[in-house]
C-alpha cells in the first residue's frame, strides 16, 4: 500500500445539542424542560424580573470546519425567557467544511423571547452555515440579534477570505413573515468594498423586532438612532429590522447596544454584554 493510500488520522469534531422549554408559576417564567448533550450547555443565572435568563455555552472554546451545534427553546404562553452567551462565539480556520449552528425558537401564544446572542468573530479562512428558526404564536413577540466581527480588531486582523451562509426564517402561526439570506463568498473585492454590500465596514449586524407593537418600537428606536451612516432602519407591518456597519468590534457594540435596550422585554441587555 502507498503512503498516499493511507487515511490520515479522524479529527475530532466538536457536538452540541441543547434544548430548553420554560412554564410560567406565580406570574414567573420557570424551568421546565432542559437537555444538554456535548459540548454545549445552558446555565440560568438569577434575575429580578419576570423573564428566566438563560446562557448558553460552547464549551469546546470556539468551532472550526465540521463542528456541528444545535440549539432549541420553547417559550410558554406569556412567557419571558432571554437567550444570550457567555462570551463571543469564535470561528476559526477550516481545512474543508464549514461549521454548523442551527437554533430554533418556539414562542407561545402572549409570550416573548429576545435572541442576544453576543458578537461572532470569523477568523481567516472561517466557514460557518447558521440558520435561525422561529415560530411565533398568535400575540407573541421576538427581539432578536446577530453580530458578526471580521476579524479580531486587536490583532488588526480582516478575516478576507472567511465565509458565511447565515439564514432566518420567522414565522407566525405557522405562515412565513420574514426571510433573510446573508452571505459571504470570500471575494473581498466584490462583498468587502462594494458600496451596496459592507463596502470596507469590518463588523456588521442586523436587529429584528417582530411583535403588534412594531410601529410604536420604531418611533423609540428612531430616537436613539446615531445621525452618522452606517445604520438603517425599516419598518414592515409587524418588522422592525435595523442594519448596521462599523469598523471596528466595539463601535458596532456602541451602536447596537442602545437599540437592543429599547426592544428586549427587560430594558437592557444581559448583564454578560456589559464591557
Amino acid at each position: 500500500m502507498l503512503a498516499a493510500d493511507i487515511p490520515g488520522p479522524a479529527m475530532q469534531r466538536a457536538r452540541g445539542t441543547a434544548r430548553i422549554g420554560t412554564a410560567i408559576r406565580d406570574g414567573q417564567t420557570e424551568l421546565a424542560t432542559l437537555y444538554q448533550e456535548g459540548c454545549a450547555k445552558i446555565r440560568l443565572p438569577r434575575t429580578h424580573d419576570r423573564s428566566l435568563q438563560a446562557v448558553l455555552i460552547n464549551t469546546a472554546g470556539g468551532l472550526t470546519g465540521g463542528d456541528s451545534i444545535s440549539w432549541s427553546a420553547e417559550a410558554a404562553t406569556d412567557a419571558r425567557l432571554v437567550l444570550t452567551t457567555q462570551a463571543c462565539e469564535r470561528v476559526y480556520r477550516s481545512l474543508g467544511p464549514s461549521a454548523n449552528v442551527t437554533t430554533r425558537i418556539t414562542v407561545g401564544p402572549g409570550a416573548h423571547v429576545d435572541w442576544l446572542p453576543q458578537e461572532t468573530i470569523l477568523f481567516e479562512e472561517s466557514r460557518l452555515a447558521r440558520s435561525l428558526e422561529v415560530d411565533l404564536a398568535e400575540g407573541a413577540s421576538l427581539c432578536a440579534v446577530e453580530a458578526v466581527l471580521l476579524g479580531r480588531d486587536a490583532m488588526g486582523e480582516s478575516a478576507r477570505r472567511a465565509t458565511l451562509a447565515d439564514n432566518w426564517r420567522i414565522r407566525r402561526n405557522g405562515r412565513l413573515i420574514h426571510a433573510e439570506a446573508t452571505r459571504i463568498s470570500g471575494d473581498p473585492e466584490r462583498e468587502r468594498e462594494g458600496l451596496p454590500l459592507l463596502r470596507g465596514a469590518k463588523a456588521f449586524a442586523t436587529v429584528l423586532y417582530a411583535g403588534a407593537n412594531a410601529e410604536a418600537c420604531a418611533h423609540r428606536v428612531r430616537a436613539v438612532l446615531p445621525d452618522e451612516s452606517g445604520i438603517g432602519m425599516s419598518l414592515i407591518g409587524e418588522r422592525l429590522i435595523v442594519r448596521a456597519l462599523a469598523n471596528s468590534g466595539l463601535e458596532l457594540r456602541r451602536r447596537i447596544v442602545p437599540i437592543i435596550a429599547m426592544l428586549a422585554a427587560a430594558g437592557s441587555v444581559p448583564r454578560l454584554w456589559s464591557l
